[in-house]
């Protein structure tokens, strides 16, 4: 079944939940538009490990739907929830203060360099370990959100995600990205630096230029080359220097 649902004069046709992908389709005069909205998060499930060594999230009942009941009018309940959890849980983007005592934490982030990005691919899925300035220079990265697919989501929840052999961008590939003005990076790996290099040179230097990490991404596999919004916009959490997003594509067809 379609529900229709009427907005400042246009009808969208919405249709059921199909799991991370979601289709709408919106009608206006005589043409019809097409769009998909991508999901690219892991989804957080209580005491999933994120990074081996750091705790999963807490996820349980605040006050359950039938406690609650006494509250209301007769039928009527609500649920409420609580979640216990840190700060690099899931699919999470790092402000420059996960970084730098002085940076911006995630409720100073811009929006404008969270949300309705335009979208760029870059595919690095042979096999390679570091992802230098040689395999970014075929992109023009200028004023877009970057996205390094690698395909190492495959090992999410396995002992193989953090086995230290993730692949990983290079101070020299950050270093291009910040020169050549991309407002955010993606990858879907463990880290965006090489785990075993105690400098982090990849945060350092993205995260200096004022550049938002995203990491743990998962589906870019779903995405085309370039051609779409991204968006992954966390709270305006004041006093986190990193917050679990819902990373998503949407492509018009």
């Amino acid at each position: 079944m379609v529900d229709k649902v009427a907005i400042s004069g246009k009808t969208l046709l919405r249709e059921p939940h199909k799991g991370s992908r979601g289709v709408a389709r919106s009608t206006a005069g005589s043409e019809a538009a097409e769009r998909r909205v991508i999901d690219l998060s892991h989804v957080l499930r209580d005491g999933i490990i994120t990074t081996p060594g750091l705790p999963g999230p807490e996820i349980g009942d605040h006050l359950r739907r039938e406690d609650s009941a006494g509250s209301y009018a007769p039928g009527t309940s609500f649920q409420f929830d609580r979640i216990s959890m840190i700060s690099g849980t899931g699919t999470y983007v790092d402000s420059p203060n996960h970084r730098f005592a002085e940076g911006a934490d995630v409720a100073g982030l811009p929006l404008a360099r969270l949300a309705d990005l335009d979208g760029l691919v870059v595919r690095v899925t042979d096999g390679r370990r570091p992802v230098d300035r040689n395999a970014l220079l075929p992109y023009d990265v200028r004023g877009r959100a970057v996205l390094i697919q690698t395909g190492w989501d495959r090992h999410w929840n396995t002992p193989d995600y953090a086995s230290g052999e993730h692949p990983f961008v290079t101070l020299d590939g950050a270093a291009w990205l910040a020169a050549e003005g991309a407002v955010l990076v993606g990858i879907d790996t463990i880290n965006i630096d090489d785990t075993t290099d105690p400098d982090r040179p990849a945060h350092t230097t993205l995260l200096a230029a004022g550049i938002p990490i995203v990491e743990h991404l998962t589906g870019l596999a779903q995405l085309p080359p370039d051609g779409f919004r991204f968006h992954a916009a966390p709270p305006a959490a004041e006093g986190m220097s990193s917050f679990t997003v819902r990373a998503y594509a949407v492509v018009s067809s």
